[in-house]
């Protein structure tokens, strides 16, 4: 089972999907095919590197990256924006630090509580 919180028109519905692990024939050629055709780079960093962990509040994909390891962030600045719905939404630094991973590239899938990066 997994949950999603879906908002239509305004509403918040919190809503429990059974997956049933069925799938037809074609769906898994089709998820090769597009992986292999648009690799993503990982991070050279080690995942997790940082004491202060930044989490996808909804499921989505990976659209831009705004900061690389290293970089100093403010409380509120925008480390990475994922594509969640068909909307950019960014994901900012919930405090003042030092970023220590990147733990997504662009064009990963990600779900709601997946570590995206670190911070020190």
């Amino acid at each position: 089972m997994k949950n999603y919180t879906i908002t239509v028109n305004g509403n918040v519905y919190d809503v429990t999907v059974e997956e049933t692990g069925s799938s037809t024939g074609t769906a898994a050629p089709r998820r090769a095919a597009a992986a292999a055709a648009a690799p993503a780079a990982k991070p050279a960093t080690a995942q997790g590197a940082g004491s202060i962990k930044i989490e996808a509040g909804a499921a989505g994909k990976v659209f831009k990256i705004e900061k690389n390891v290293g970089d100093a962030v403010k409380k509120g600045d925008t480390v990475l924006v994922l594509e969640i719905m068909k909307m950019e939404t960014p994901v900012v630094a919930p405090e003042d630090g030092t970023v220590a991973s990147i733990d997504v590239a662009v064009g990963d899938a990600v779900e709601s509580g997946a570590l995206l990066a670190t911070l020190d």
